[in-house]
This record gives structure tokens, sequence and C-alpha cells, in this order.
């Protein structure tokens, strides 16, 4: 065991007090009701370091990945393990990992190299599939926000207290430093998150969550306020550049609710104005990067730099990934520090693996628009809550920009996308089973001369088919007023 608890890089280091909040929660997640089952894991996200660890065979169990074995003991004996239909982003859940197992083993060609990236299976998995087996509602998506509400009041005070003293109360479990990091005069403090960035970035990506409560349901106006105070304390304490623009972004995602119907021209306006940019520039537009500096210190020119390494580069890593990414420039632009979670994806397993992490979000944002579209002026508050799921998954992809998840905010990210799928991931295939559904009731007509659905039934199917056609941009009336002629 090391004597300094803040080194704990391959081996085995626990702290009573850490093993004991570790078992107390591992115990709730099994006992608890099912709608409080994520009640133990978002504390044991928000108050517990990654430092403390088991090393079992060379294998690195964190407390979170323990607390993760509790929760998969908990669906398997008490009988939560329900049949859930794949879409489109459980199936990319999938092929990630299998292709950043698969290209990371080939680029390195060793054992080390496939037990590493069995980690990144274990966490992305693991926790996606739990969340999708226990969050089976939007109001299970409600509840679950008002537990982060609670749970982020105190980590909000520890974070402030840190700022006042410089001094990190969670070092005592391991892998923080005691000592807060000061930068060009500025504490960045950190609580038990691996580096301040990811420390801001967990309070950053949540703000729209609370945002959503407001209008939820009646009498959440204290929780939202209380949880968007404390998500604003965890960013802003961070000293961070990063995770202030990722709260700006997810602010900006919620005020879009207001012109959702334009998003389409938004969104290709935004495009053409970054091209725009890109060719009128002296430098490419990513350098608008090293503009960012909300803090003194801010290092945007390194992650510009990166970007354009990275693509100058390209013939190097575009296959499995490369073993170096500090040969992209030379030894002292320190290219080793890859603070983008795409190209760490793209070093690690090529564009195979890039490519399939961008089609999580791909599909992620689609469910969300396509939900949005069809229930829009039918469930006012709910669709609020998916669109602040889509704000949410935007204050994640431009935080990807600025750094790569290595801590707990992982948990947070597995379990936005088990949320999107809950709620939203039917309409990836809703076209498709729109058709079907149409063909069989015509099949059964055909061989029986009876009607076998009711006109009410009919009707709501033409509703769904025209909502569809209006989605995918198929013509489909012709279909459906020959269907309601045959009923």
């Amino acid at each position: 065991m090391p004597t300094n608890p803040f080194v704990t890089d391959g081996t085995t280091f626990i702290d009573p007090a850490g093993l004991a909040f570790t078992l107390v929660m591992g115990i709730l997640v099994v006992t608890l009701p099912r709608r409080y089952a994520v009640f133990p894991i978002i504390a044991l996200t928000c108050y517990m370091t990654m430092g403390m660890r088991v090393i079992v065979l060379g294998l690195n169990f964190t407390m979170l990945r323990i607390l993760l074995l509790f929760g998969w003991t908990r669906l398997l004996i008490r009988g939560e393990l329900r049949r859930i239909r794949l879409n489109q982003i459980d199936w990319a859940m999938i092929w990630f990992t299998f292709a950043s197992i698969l290209t990371y083993t080939l680029l390195w060609g060793t054992y080390d190299a496939f037990k590493d990236k069995l980690g990144l299976v274990y966490n992305a998995l693991g926790f996606y599939f739990f969340f999708r087996f226990v969050l089976t509602e939007m109001s299970d998506i409600v509840r679950t926000v008002k537990i982060m509400a609670v749970l982020f009041a105190p980590l909000a005070g520890m974070m402030i207290v840190e700022k006042f003293t410089g001094r990190n109360s969670f070092a005592i479990f391991g892998g923080v430093d005691p000592i807060t990091t000061v930068r060009d005069g500025v504490l960045r403090c950190q609580g038990p998150f691996a580096h301040p960035i990811l420390a801001g970035t967990f309070g950053a990506t949540a703000a729209p969550f609370f945002v959503a409560l407001w209008r939820a349901t009646k009498g959440s106006k204290v929780l939202s306020l209380v949880g968007l105070v404390s998500a604003a304390v965890i960013t802003f304490t961070s000293g961070s550049s990063g995770p202030v623009l990722a709260f700006g972004c997810g602010l900006v995602g919620m005020a879009m609710w207001t012109i959702r119907r334009h998003m389409r021209k938004i969104r290709w306006g935004l495009a053409l104005g970054l091209l725009f940019l890109h060719f009128v520039m002296k430098a490419p537009v990513w350098f608008l990067l090293a503009r960012v500096d909300v803090f003194s210190g801010s290092t945007g020119y390194h992650r510009a730099y990166l970007i354009d390494r990275a693509i100058a580069n390209l013939s190097g890593w575009w296959l499995v990934g490369t073993r170096s990414t500090a040969a992209w420039a030379d030894v002292d632009s320190g290219l080793f520090d890859v603070t983008n979670q795409y190209l760490d994806y793209g070093a690690d397993g090529g564009l195979i693996t890039l490519f399939l992490f961008i089609a999580i979000m791909v599909y992620a944002f689609r469910a969300i628009g396509r939900y949005v579209r069809a229930q829009d002026g039918r469930e006012p508050a709910a669709t609020f809550c998916v669109w602040a799921l889509g704000a949410v998954l935007f204050s994640h992809i431009m935080s990807y920009l600025s750094v790569s998840y290595f801590d707990q905010n992982v948990v947070n990210w597995y379990m936005l996308l088990a949320m999107v799928s809950t709620v939203a991931g039917r309409y990836l295939g809703a076209h498709q089973r729109a058709i079907r559904n149409v063909q069989k009731s015509e099949t059964a007509h055909s061989e029986t001369s009876e009607i076998v659905v009711s006109q009410p039934d009919v009707v709501v199917q033409a509703r769904m088919y025209d909502r569809v056609s209006r989605m995918s941009g198929y013509r489909l009336e012709a279909w459906i007023s020959h269907c309601l002629y045959r009923c």
C-alpha cells in the first residue's frame, strides 16, 4: 500500500471510510426500490475518487466498478432484466465497444492492450445497459434529476470550501492531490474528480437537466434552483475555460426551445458559417479554439494545434490508430496529452472507432429530434424534458473538444445515452414499424375480408404516418388515403 494516498496507479489502495461508504452504497443499490436504484451510483460518482481501487489479476476495479457489480447483481436476483428492443443507439454502443477493443489489440498486439480495453467495455456496456433496465419511463428520468439536484448541493459546498482553503478533502480516498492546483493565480478546484476540467465538466453538463426540472413537475422549482446553482458553483470553482463554455452551450441549447421548429435552418447556417470562416481566416477554422480564454492560462492553442496535427498525420492513424501521438509534431509540443475525446478514440482505434462514437451521438440527436417533432404540442412538459436531453448531449459534445473523460464523468455520459434511448429511442425505427403495421393490416384484411382494426386505430395510425413522413421525408399520403379507404 502506498504511503502517499495520491499515488495509486497500478496498486491496490483502500481507505476504511471509503470502503465502508462503497459497501453501504452497494447494499442500497441492491435493496432500494427500482425507482431509487440510481441513487447509490450517483452518490458514489459525486463523493468517491478513482484513487480507491482493487487490483485483481491485473484488472483494475475502482469503487464505481465494484458498485456496478452490485447493480447487476440486483438486476439478476430481483428479476429486473427485462426484454428490450435494441435500437440504433444500443447497437452503436455495442459496435463501438467491439471496435475499440479489436482495433486497440491489433494496434499493440499484446494481451495487456486487450486487458486495458476491457475496462472500456465493462464501463460502457455495464453502466449503459444497467441504466437502460432501471430507467424505464419519463418519470424515472425526472426522479433521477431530482436525486442529482439533492446530491449536487453538498458537492458544491465542498468545492467552495476547497476554493477558500486550497485543500481538497477528498484526498483521503486517493487519486487527487490534497493541495489544490493554482494556475496564474487562479485556484482550480477538482473535488473527487481526476482533473479540475473534469470537475467543472461534471457540473456544466448537468445544468440543462435542472432547467428542465423547473417545468417537469409541480413543486420542483426549489430543487431546480438548488441543482442549477450547485452546477454553476462546481463549474466555476474548477477555474477552467472548457467547462464554463460547456455550461453556456447547455443553456444556449435550452434557449433554442423557443425556435425549435427552425433548427434545420440554424444547423445549416452554422455549418455554412464555419465553412466560410475556414476559407477567409488565415488559419484553419479549428484555431478558433485558440481564442478561448475565459480564465487566464487556458490552453486553447494546444487543443487547436492537436486537431491540426491529427489531420496532417491522418495517414498514420486512420486504420487502427497510432502508438504515439507525440510523433505528430516535435517533442516540445506536448501532443502526448490528447485533450480531445474524438481524437483520443481515433488515436486508439482509427477512423472506424471514431465514426462509431460519432454515430452514437447522431442517433441520439435523431431520436430526440423525432420525439420532439412527433410530440410537440401534445405533451409539453415531457417534450421539454426530452429537449433538455438534447441540450445536455450538446454540452457533452462541446466538452469533448477540450477534454477526454477518464474518471467518473463516464457514468453521466452513459446515463444520458440510456435516458435518450429509453424515452426517445423508439422513434428511430418508427417509420419501418409503421410500414410493417399497415402491411400486416392489409394482409389480414385480404385473407379474412374483415376489418381487423377499428376506425379510431386507423386514424391514429394515419396520424403517426403523417408525423413519420414529415420526419423522414417520405411521401406516404397516398398510402394512408388508400388504407383509410379500404377500412
